[in-house]
């Protein structure tokens, strides 16, 4: 194993979820290269306090206020400092270190990652909200910080490899790929009557019951169409999606003279974290090889936007404006989490969606957020108004 050149101060926000377990997976595979600032967490006060000794960090923060009490005692006599609370997490994030990992779960996890940028700090990005909810305030807020946002999505790492140093007047396209999900060549038909439990049964990666519903609709698609145009500055007309069922070509990028480059791995999160913790240089130890002999075939296809309406949707948003994503994002959640209860089919996530972006619009409330209040403001009025129409939807199944 190559030694680092220098050792890297990192934080890590949502450590105990799914994208801070590969971070430590990371930081463990790598001794010595990487100083822990701050861990949080939502909840679980004693998996944080665990991560915090394991890893060294100087302050662990859960949000929840009323653990703190268990993390102090979790943390006692091993000079980690415990706090909480929303105040808690923005401090932490405003730490200067070289790379925060932001991790945080939904718009809680809009003003750390905010505060972390206005601290000069460089960000990799696995909160889809912050640019789905507000991309132009943080894109801005970046640039005036000088703060580098390098995405951990594997199909946002994979284009951010992929165009290197090119000119992005060369590019044609950007092309995301989507495994498909579980219901890739079901009917319709089928899909109505699908479960949740058949719905977060992805086929490559293991991921938590969210975003696998997303994966099943398209709608995490569409979403991350929302944040290529962000990362990337091109338009909706650039933009593109591929169904690569074998999860090996993450992202593309299509160049007007013809030619395409790709990034390649094997489908898990370690590599993207990795390459995010090692930039601008590349560690040698990231996890996973790739043996192509052994995969055999690539395949690709275009996305059925009749069987899969919430790709269609998420582009309409896009051209729509901010306002419009920031909605979507908010009746997104609404809507996946009323499926995982059982109290809309799966044909109804994206119906809800396009039901609500038409009603924020109708409700005079079709303008882009200037600020993280006007963003979290909007989100919640779209939440609000979902979950009126999942409750019509109901009478209307019951006559």
């Amino acid at each position: 194993m190559t030694p680092p050149e220098r050792v890297k101060r990192i934080s890590i926000f949502g450590a105990t979820g799914s994208i801070g377990t590969n971070t430590l997976a990371v930081i463990a595979d790598r001794p010595g290269a990487f100083e822990v600032e701050a861990v949080t967490a939502f909840g679980n006060a004693e998996s944080l306090a665990r991560v915090a000794k394991q890893v060294g960090a100087k302050v662990a923060v859960i949000a929840d206020r009323n653990s703190q009490s268990t993390l102090e005692a979790a943390l006692s006599g091993t000079g980690i400092e415990a706090a909480s609370g929303e105040k808690g997490i923005e401090e932490a994030a405003s730490r200067p270190v070289d790379i925060v990992v932001a991790g945080i779960v939904g718009a809680a996890g809009l003003s750390p990652t905010l505060a972390a940028i206005q601290a000069g700090s460089n960000i990799a990005l696995a909160n889809k909200e912050c640019l789905v909810c507000a991309g132009d305030l943080f894109m801005k807020a970046a640039q005036e910080a000088g703060s580098t946002i390098l995405p951990v999505d594997s199909e946002h790492n994979a284009v951010f490899q992929a165009l290197g140093s090119n000119n992005l007047d060369d590019v044609d396209k950007i092309i995301l790929t989507a495994s498909g999900g579980p219901f890739r060549d079901w009917t319709k038909q089928a899909m109505a009557a699908a479960s949740p439990e058949e719905a977060i049964k992805h086929p490559n990666w293991s991921m938590g019951p969210k975003i696998s519903v997303d994966s099943a609709t398209l709608m995490n698609k569409g979403l991350e169409l929302i944040e290529a145009h962000h990362l990337f500055g091109v338009g909706n007309d650039r933009l593109d999606v591929l169904v690569h069922p074998q999860s090996i070509v993450h992202g593309i990028v299509a160049f007007k003279d013809g030619t395409m480059i790709s990034a390649m791995s094997a489908p898990d999160m370690r590599m993207p974290i990795a390459h995010c913790l090692s930039w601008p240089q590349r560690g040698d130890d990231a996890g996973l090889g790739l043996d192509l002999a052994k995969v055999g075939k690539l395949t690709f296809e275009k996305p059925d936007t009749d069987r899969f309406p919430a790709l269609r949707v998420a582009r309409d948003a896009l051209d729509a404006g901010g306002w419009a994503t920031n909605t979507l994002n908010a009746a997104n959640e609404v809507a996946v989490a009323a499926y995982l209860a059982g109290n809309i089919g799966f044909l109804e996530i994206a119906r809800l969606v396009e039901d609500t972006i038409a009603e924020v619009a109708s409700a005079g409330l079709d303008r882009t957020p200037e600020t993280i209040k006007d963003a979290l403001a909007l989100d919640k009025e779209g939440r609000r108004i979902a979950t009126g129409l999942i409750a019509r939807y109901q009478q209307k199944s019951s006559r």
